[in-house]
């Protein structure tokens, strides 16, 4: 598990809308049992907010972060691994710093 990674979700009551959950906790809390995850929704079904709501391309669906839906979920939790977003780490922390700072 590494900071970045997108996670198939395993719910199926949300999967529909949510079909991810993007890891943004810090890789040096590895040895918790639980981890922080955005989630990535479905760009149709979700009204993007410019610098919170960052969107990506997973597996060749377009998805926009739900920064201010953030959870503490168990890792065990945690679908099959479906990408790294690693390459897009600026927009992602400029959302949770706008979220935490409003900067």
């Amino acid at each position: 598990m590494a900071q970045f990674d997108v996670y198939r979700n395993p719910n199926p009551a949300t999967r529909d809308i949510i079909p991810y959950l993007l890891d943004v906790q810090t890789d040096l809390l590895e040895p918790l049992t639980t981890c922080v995850v955005a989630p990535l929704v479905k760009a149709q079904v979700f009204r993007a907010a410019q610098h919170l709501n960052p969107s990506f391309t997973i597996e060749g669906e377009q998805v926009i972060m739900s920064t201010a839906e953030l959870a503490g979920v168990s890792r065990r939790a945690l679908g099959e691994v479906a990408g790294n977003l690693r390459p897009h780490r600026e927009a992602i922390i400029a959302a949770l710093d706008f979220l935490f700072t409003g900067i």
